[in-house]
């Protein structure tokens, strides 16, 4: 099938809406111990709001996938274009609505916010996999891993304004200026035509791609890469914040250094495939991921913690979009569905196992650490109520507000003081009140907090870097569970004669093939990147 004239923009555009995730997500990930701090939220509470964004990621992929293939992709990304822009609006009315309603209305705001944004994902990332599979039928699994290096391209750039601007201005400012790229890439896809996808151009129906899922194969890739959202975007929305307490001031730029990793090494996927396989690529990936993550729980110097992040980074490199490839090329005939699936999967996982659950590991750590080493000040910190994760037992963490008083990195209290009296002064100007939230917290720093403040300081954070360590520690054995999948995989291709790919034709027969384009036909075609095809 010849290949449309502009599918270069398109690319790009796909591109775009990865890097417009890329930055929402990183810079969310430096702000968690602003809200921590702001609305005085638990581990557990924040990583329910990262999560929440992830689920609802993974529902949307899957819920627009049943319909992209008839509906078109262009009506679903000019629709996801305007639903990234409401999510902007929701997420910065959180601070207002927590002085007027309080933490839990906050909570809510920012849940929201944050799932609207996970909705405008959800609808790009069922459009452009399918889009991208179709448009390089013959370089599948290369140019999606070209077109999945927009997500850490994102991370680069959220990871790099977060370093400039959090701390220095309102969180507000950074979270909202993912809506650059959101403009860009609705322009181009409000002008481009698009096509039709190779399910539709050979007739299939929903039920004979449905059909798919009866494969044996295609469900254990499936679960395969529930483990992959788990290990990549559930760690991805803590590792910054992790990090930062073992090295104080270097989370966010270790974040943008696995991020760079990531961005430059799935432009070459396509050779390394192509000496290795598909599935050979992952086996590596997997021992690399687990092996950083372990180094990463027990790293203590600042250059132990940079290799780790290094091995890491690798690791998690080519997980995503070699198991996209990996999918488009065996099951063509599932079209959007399968594909949809396939990324659905790995989002709900991250949302509802990932963040929440490395947040819950963090939280039952720290607190138990600190209880059992200083119960006064356990005590003094852990948070109003329980939190608990699936059949786990419930846990009352540290409170996320009360930590964030005593660790401030200017001086103990120097933000709550200064907010306070901020809200203090317009009060007394004739102004809004001073927030109850507010009021409380200064009340309990200047009775509880700031007397015990030299005994407190030390095993606080000292919990917190405990509580984050072993959370990674125990992330680790998912890739390890990881390797054992696809190292059964490798058997099972070799008992069939080696990895194949699948193609689809016009009638809607399938072929199989063995070809792979060489590493020299790859850069000789002149379309190696998302930017090919702009002029």
């Amino acid at each position: 099938m010849a290949a449309p004239s502009n599918r270069g923009k398109l690319m790009w555009a796909s591109f775009l809406t990865l890097i417009a995730a890329g930055m929402g997500f990183a810079v969310r990930g430096g702000i968690l111990r602003d809200w921590g701090s702001q609305f005085g939220f638990t581990q557990m509470e924040l990583g329910t709001i990262t999560g929440g964004g992830l689920v609802g990621f993974g529902i949307v992929i899957m819920g627009a996938s049943l319909i992209t293939d008839r509906v078109g992709y262009k009506p679903i990304m000019l629709l996801a274009a305007l639903l990234h822009l409401v999510s902007v609006v929701m997420t910065l009315a959180a601070t207002p609505v927590f002085d007027a309603l309080g933490k839990d209305a906050a909570f809510w705001c920012l849940y929201l916010g944050m799932f609207v944004f996970a909705i405008a994902n959800g609808l790009c990332e069922a459009v452009i996999n399918p889009l991208i599979a179709n448009l390089y039928t013959e370089k599948k699994t290369h140019y999606l891993n070209i077109l999945h290096a927009g997500w850490p391209g994102g991370l680069i750039v959220g990871g790099l304004l977060g370093a400039v601007l959090i701390g220095r201005v309102r969180w507000e400012i950074p979270l909202c200026l993912y809506v650059l790229p959101v403009l860009w890439y609705g322009f181009i896809v409000l002008k481009e035509p698009f096509p039709d996808s190779d399910a539709k151009k050979a007739g299939l129906s929903f039920a004979t791609m449905l059909a798919e899922f009866a494969s044996p194969l295609l469900l254990m890739l499936l679960l395969l890469h529930a483990c992959v959202g788990y290990v990549e975007l559930g760690t991805d929305s803590w590792i910054s914040n992790i990090t930062e307490s073992i090295l104080t001031g270097q989370g966010l730029m270790l974040f943008v250094y696995a991020s760079s990793i990531m961005f430059i090494l799935r432009f070459f996927a396509g050779p390394i495939v192509e000496r290795i396989n598909p599935l050979g690529l992952l086996c590596m990936s997997s021992v690399l991921g687990c092996v950083g993550l372990l180094l990463l729980s027990r790293g203590e110097s600042s250059g132990m913690i940079w290799i780790a992040v290094t091995i890491y980074g690798v690791g998690k490199t080519f997980l995503w979009p070699t198991m996209l490839g990996i999918v488009g090329e065996r099951f063509p005939r599932g079209g959007a569905i399968t594909m949809g699936a396939i990324g659905g999967i790995g989002m709900l996982s991250a949302g509802f196992l990932g963040g929440p659950g490395i947040g819950y590991k963090q939280d039952l750590n720290a607190s138990t650490q600190l209880r059992e080493s200083h119960p006064e000040t356990y005590d003094r910190y852990s948070a109003a109520g329980e939190s608990g994760f699936l059949l786990f037992p419930k846990v009352k963490g540290l409170d996320g507000q009360k930590v964030g008083v005593i660790l401030d990195k200017e001086s103990p209290a120097a933000t709550l003081n200064s907010d306070y009296s901020i809200f203090d002064q317009r009060a007394q100007d004739g102004g809004d009140p001073v927030p109850a939230g507010l009021v409380a917290l200064k009340q309990w720093w200047d009775e509880t907090g700031q007397p015990n403040m030299e005994t407190d300081h030390d095993p606080v954070e000292e919990a917190g870097i405990y509580g984050g360590r072993m959370a990674l520690k125990w992330t680790a054995a998912v890739p390890a569970i990881m390797f054992c999948g696809y190292l059964m995989l490798v058997f099972y291709f070799k008992l069939q004669g080696g990895y194949k790919t699948v193609e689809i034709d016009e009638s809607g027969e399938t072929h199989v093939t063995e070809h792979k384009p060489s590493a020299e036909e790859a850069f000789e075609d002149g379309e190696q990147g998302p930017t090919s095809g702009q002029a």
